[in-house]
C-alpha cells in the first residue's frame, strides 16, 4: 500500500498575461497535495500547449523554456498523487483529447466510484483508453455526449453521469470550466486576480502566493464557466454536502481555509477536544510535525501541560506517505524526524499525532522517544480510529491495511509500544467544525458512505500499459 495519499491539487487562471507562470506558483503552494507528477496546459484562444512530467514541479519544469512556451493568458495545472491508476507519465495531468466537438483538457481531484463501470461500458463499445486513471472516462464522456455541440452543455451532461468525488478544471480554447461534485468531497475555490482575472484553486494558500483575492468556495453540484464574455454558474445536481474531514485533520495546509473553517483553528480545537476526552498526567506535550503541531498546541493549552518541541523535522524530506515502496517509506521516516533528547529525557511525554493508518510510522516515532529516555509515552491522536477504506480520493485501500480495522484499543496500544493511547471521538471532531455534522463525510471512521460504493469495487490499478511518447 502506498497510502495515505490524497488525490491531487488543481490551479487555473483565466485572463492574466502571466497565467502559466502564476499557475506554476499556485501549484507550488499545492505541492503537498501531489508529488508524483505535474503538468500545465495553456491556450491563447486558438492553440493549446501542454507540458507535463513525472516528479515535483521543479523537476518537471527544470528547463525554463518549458514554462516559457506555455505563456498564454489562460492556463490550468495539476499536481498528482495516484489513488487510481499507476504512477507513470500517461496518467500525468492535464489529460487531453481532440474530439469532433473540439479540444478538451481535464484535471481531476478525487475518485470516481463509477469510473470502472463507465470505462467498461466504453471499452465494450470499442473505445480505446490511453491511461490507467479513472479520470480518462471524463474525456470519453465529453467526447460522446449526445445532443448539443456547445461545450457547456457537454460538460453538464458529463457531470450528470459521474458518481463519487470530482473537483475538476476543464479547459477548451474558448472556455474554462470548474466543477464540484454534489457532495463537495474535495475543496475548490474561486478567486479574483488583477484586471478581472478569474482563478480556481484547491486551497487558498495558492491564491496567497499569486496575490489573488479569495472569493468563495464553489458550490457543490455546480459548473462555473469562464469565457471572454464573463463568468457564470450552472447547477447540474442538488447539493448534498459531505465534505472530507480528513482534509482538516491532515491534508490541507494549516494556513488555508476550507469548508468554512480555518485549518489551523480547526486542528487546534481538535487538540483541545482531545485533551478533554483523554486527559493524562504528564510532564510535556510534543507534536509529530508538521500536521500535529496545531493539535499539540491545543492539547497543551487545554491540559495545562507544557508544550515542547520534541522532534526536529528535516524539511528537505517530503511527506513519507508519498513513497510507494515500504522500505523507502521507512527510510524516509527515519530521515524526516529526530528527537530532541533534552526535551523528553526522564519525562512523561504526551505525543500528539494527527492520525494513525497502518501504525508503522507511529510505532517507530514512539520508539524514538523511548530511546531518547522518555519515562512514559502516551499517544494521543486528533481524529478517530481509521477503520474503513476511502473511495473518494484518499488512498486507504482496504481494511486489511488499517491498524484500527480489526484491533481493539488495547491491542493498538501494545502494537504501538506506548503506555496509553487515546483517539478523538467522531463527535468531538465534528463538534469543533462550524457546519452541521451531517455536512461531512466520516466514512473512513464510521463506515457510513454518502455515495454508494459498487460491490467489489477496488482502487487497484487497471493494469500495466506502455507509456506514450510526448514531445
Amino acid at each position: 500500500m502506498s497510502g495515505p495519499r490524497e488525490a491531487c491539487g488543481l490551479f487555473g487562471l483565466w485572463g492574466d498575461p502571466d497565467a502559466a507562470a502564476k499557475t506554476y506558483y499556485g501549484l507550488f503552494a499545492l505541492q503537498h497535495r501531489g508529488q508524483e507528477s505535474a503538468g500545465i496546459a495553456s491556450t491563447d484562444g486558438e492553440r493549446v500547449v501542454r507540458h507535463r512530467g513525472m516528479g515535483t514541479l521543479p523537476k518537471v519544469f527544470s528547463n525554463r523554456a518549458d514554462l516559457r512556451k506555455l505563456k498564454n493568458p489562460v492556463a490550468i495545472g495539476h499536481v498528482r498523487y495516484s489513488t487510481t491508476g499507476q504512477s507513470q507519465l500517461v496518467n500525468a495531468q492535464p489529460l487531453a483529447a481532440n474530439t469532433q466537438h473540439g479540444t478538451f483538457l481535464v484535471t481531476h481531484n478525487g475518485n470516481l466510484t463509477n469510473g470502472a463501470a463507465l470505462r467498461q461500458s466504453f471499452e465494450e463499445k470499442g473505445s480505446i483508453f490511453q491511461t490507467t486513471s479513472d479520470s480518462e472516462v471524463i474525456l470519453h464522456l465529453l467526447a460522446s455526449a449526445e445532443g448539443s455541440s456547445d461545450p457547456l452543455e457537454r460538460v453538464l451532461a458529463m457531470c450528470r453521469q459521474l458518481e463519487g468525488a470530482f473537483s475538476l478544471l476543464i479547459l477548451t480554447p474558448k472556455a474554462m470550466f470548474a466543477v464540484r461534485d454534489p457532495q463537495g468531497f474535495r475543496p475548490l475555490w474561486l478567486g479574483r486576480g488583477e484586471g478581472g482575472a478569474v482563478a480556481f484553486a484547491s486551497e487558498t494558500p495558492a491564491f496567497d502566493l499569486t496575490r489573488i483575492e479569495h472569493v468563495r468556495e464553489l458550490e457543490p453540484g455546480t459548473v462555473t464557466m469562464v469565457t471572454d464574455a464573463g463568468t457564470s454558474e450552472h447547477r447540474f445536481a442538488d447539493a448534498r454536502p459531505a465534505h472530507c474531514v480528513f482534509e482538516h485533520v491532515y491534508f490541507a495546509r494549516p494556513d488555508g481555509t476550507l469548508f468554512g473553517d480555518p485549518v489551523w483553528r480547526a486542528r487546534k480545537a481538535m487538540g483541545r477536544a482531545l485533551a478533554r476526552e483523554h486527559p493524562i498526567e504528564a510532564d510535556v506535550v510534543v507534536a509529530i510535525p508538521d500536521s500535529g503541531n496545531a493539535a499539540a498546541m491545543g492539547y497543551s493549552e487545554e491540559s495545562g501541560i507544557q508544550l515542547e518541541q520534541g522532534f526536529i523535522r528535516n524539511h528537505y524530506v517530503g511527506r513519507t506517505f508519498i513513497q510507494p515502496d515500504p522500505s523507502e517509506r521507512s527510510l524516509h521516516a527515519d530521515l524526516k524526524l529526530n528527537v530532541v533528547r533534552w526535551a523528553v529525557e526522564g519525562k512523561r511525554v504526551v505525543v500528539i499525532d494527527d492520525s494513525v493508518v497502518r501504525g508503522t510510522t507511529a510505532r517507530r516515532r514512539c520508539a524514538y522517544l523511548r530511546a531518547a529516555g522518555a519515562r512514559e509515552v502516551h499517544l494521543r491522536i486528533s481524529c478517530p480510529p481509521i477503520r474503513n477504506p476511502c473511495f473518494y480520493g484518499v488512498d486507504f485501500q482496504s481494511k486489511g491495511e488499517l491498524l484500527a480495522a480489526d484491533h481493539s484499543l488495547e491491542e493498538i496500544r501494545e502494537k504501538l509500544g506506548v503506555d496509553s493511547v487515546g483517539y478523538l471521538s467522531v463527535e468531538g471532531m465534528l463538534g469543533v467544525l462550524s457546519r452541521p455534522a451531517e455536512s461531512y463525510c466520516t466514512a473512513c471512521w464510521t463506515g457510513d458512505y454518502p455515495v454508494r460504493i459498487p460491490e467489489g469495487m477496488s482502487k487497484k490499478s487497471c493494469g500495466e500499459m506502455l507509456p506514450l511518447i510526448e514531445g
